[in-house]
């Protein structure tokens, strides 16, 4: 007998077939695929390149922060919209590492509890329902999703190739430009791994000043750069008039689960994602709030794990280069984002293979090279690999694992002909 709940779910999550749909998600083949993989070949190692987190752990600096706050009393409770211990070390940060000069610490910097929660509820400081949000794609999906959720319309920006992965603001419509509320960008670019550039941040300025929009810019990866400085939309004259940024502790100090981000720029905007902020959660726990302004006040930790993942993704460059693949560093990121080839050559006793597209590609990697990739068809058919693989010895990173890893990489790789 079915329960009556069954008819209560709200549409946005799919209303009475909540739950009934028979559609499988990338993700969830990706792990099918690993464990029909493993019992295929259960004595060969499953090389996870699809990762999208860091590998190590966060600094003992940084936990020791974390272990010292977390046993004083007056730490106990709840922090709200976060304390101003962290946000007078925000704008000291930003101007070290980027160059973003005299933000104010009272009201142009905000915590939250991941970047995640941030992209969600800017949805509600902005969106009625006939607004659209203006979204690049491929991308991280969140702030389209609470869009719609709130009756909105999203407008699918494109990241392609020839056009340096950056969106082509002069191709969306003027009747789009009209309804539009907000302009999200996320650069260094996840999966595409392409970095903006200050011409362009110029380009979106005006855009939004012309179309009145508010940009949100996703700077989840802004300190891991390669062969530039970090960059951020806020160093550029008239951003902070338009739009804010998000930083997130995650990548740039491996402190993934814990939850911790902030945003900086516009007041007004600051202002309005603070109301929501309040009617959603507490704030992020103190201790870790204070664990994160030991990581502000030392940039290096990030410059030790930039190293790490620019030495990892330059290896896996010429690795791709040698089984064919067009790869090239990444501006930013972790990550290498190549397009997926049309099928591979017959040789010996196999024969040849064609992909229909990158999920094909993903999936044929797996289940038989047992190397695990994240396909996007977004815009083109693309794999990403991410760098942030395991490669450890006695609890420590290893350059001798490190190196086994990328070889047995190119050894798979390289006993195919794959076709472009």
């Amino acid at each position: 007998m079915e329960s009556h709940i069954q008819n209560l779910f709200a549409e946005r999550i799919g209303g009475k077939t909540f739950g009934k749909e028979d559609v499988i998600y990338k993700f969830e083949k990706i792990k099918r695929a690993k464990k029909a993989a493993k019992e295929k070949f259960p004595d060969m190692e499953l090389i996870d390149m699809g990762v999208g987190e860091p590998d190590e752990m966060a600094h003992d600096l940084v936990v020791d922060a974390l272990c010292k706050a977390a046993r004083e009393p007056q730490n106990r409770g709840y922090a709200d919209n976060g304390i101003q211990e962290l946000k007078d070390e925000i704008p000291l940060y930003m101007e070290k590492v980027f160059g973003v000069k005299d933000l104010d610490p009272e009201n142009e910097v905000i915590h939250a509890m991941g970047s995640k929660p941030a992209l969600a509820y800017i949805t509600s400081v902005f969106i009625n329902p006939g607004d659209v949000t203006l979204m690049t794609a491929p991308g991280y999906p969140v702030t389209a999703t609470h869009t719609r959720w709130y009756g909105g319309d999203v407008e699918i920006l494109p990241l392609l190739e020839e056009n340096q992965f950056l969106p082509d603001l002069d191709a969306i419509s003027l009747e789009v430009c009209g309804k539009s509320k907000l302009l999200y960008l996320n650069y260094p670019n996840n999966p595409t791994g392409a970095q903006a550039t200050k011409s362009f941040y110029k380009e979106v300025i005006d855009f939004a000043f012309e179309n009145e929009v508010v940009v949100v810019q996703d700077a989840a990866y802004a300190a891991l750069t390669y062969g530039e400085k970090p960059l951020s939309f806020l160093s550029l004259p008239g951003a902070r008039e338009v739009g804010v940024e998000i930083h997130s502790f995650s990548k740039a100090f491996n402190m993934t689960g814990w939850r911790l981000a902030f945003m900086a720029g516009n007041e007004l905007v600051v202002k309005g994602f603070a109301s929501v902020k309040d009617n959603f959660d507490s704030g992020q726990f103190i201790p870790i709030q204070k664990a994160g302004i030991q990581c502000l006040r030392h940039p290096e930790i990030t410059e030790k794990t930039r190293q790490k993942y620019e030495r990892r993704l330059s290896k896996m460059v010429n690795i791709l280069k040698e089984a064919g693949f067009h790869a090239t560093m990444p501006g930013g990121t972790f990550y290498l984002y190549v397009k997926a080839p049309k099928g591979t050559k017959a040789q010996g006793n196999q024969e040849a293979l064609s992909f229909a597209n990158a999920e094909e590609f993903s999936q044929y990697l797996i289940k038989e090279k047992l190397i695990s990739t994240v396909p996007w068809d977004d815009a083109g058919a693309y794999v990403r690999l991410a760098a942030c693989f395991e490669a450890f010895k006695n609890g420590e990173v290893s350059l001798e694992e490190e190196e086994r890893i990328l070889n047995e990489i190119k050894n798979r790789l390289t006993d195919v002909e794959f076709v472009f």
